[in-house]
């Protein structure tokens, strides 16, 4: 009996430890970032230009499949609901800081309106922050079409 309960302890302790190794600890830091780069998505979502323009930097370029275009183009793109990001459902996240930089990936189901139909696209967002005095700045953001079963690389 003891040696029943000894190996159940013992795979317990295993599960737990493979558990924990899979889980990314962000600082504070990187968890700002990240929670950022999701209200963002919120933000798009909802056609909010009054949390968007603060957030986008003046010299910020946005890369997508049909182009890529500067700050202003991309507010007017969101406003005027020629592409309505209607629901960014984010799977997975990894984030870097450098300095005053940091770089969020994020692997997505993006659902969009488009040219008159809702289209359904995975991808890779790659995102690029500049911390200016106590704000974060969008400065870049590109999408990459993937195949559903891509995986971010902690």
């Amino acid at each position: 009996m003891k040696t029943i309960v000894a190996l159940f302890l013992y795979t317990v302790t295993l599960s737990a430890r493979a558990q924990t190794a899979n889980t990314v600890t962000l600082t504070k830091a990187e968890q700002e970032v990240v929670n950022l780069s999701k209200e963002k998505w919120q933000w798009m979502a909802d056609k909010n230009i009054e949390k968007l323009t603060p957030l986008f930097h003046d010299e910020s370029k946005f890369v997508h499949m049909s182009g890529t275009w500067k700050k202003d183009e991309e507010l007017e793109i969101i406003k005027s609901g020629s592409i309505w990001y209607k629901k960014a459902d984010v799977k997975d996240v990894a984030v870097e800081l450098i300095d005053d930089t940091a770089i969020v990936w994020s692997r997505i189901t993006l659902t969009a309106f488009v040219r008159g139909s809702d289209v359904v696209t995975e991808f890779t967002v790659t995102e690029v922050f500049k911390k200016e005095k106590k704000d974060w700045k969008l400065l870049a953001l590109t999408f990459s079409s993937v195949r559903d079963t891509h995986v971010i690389k902690q």
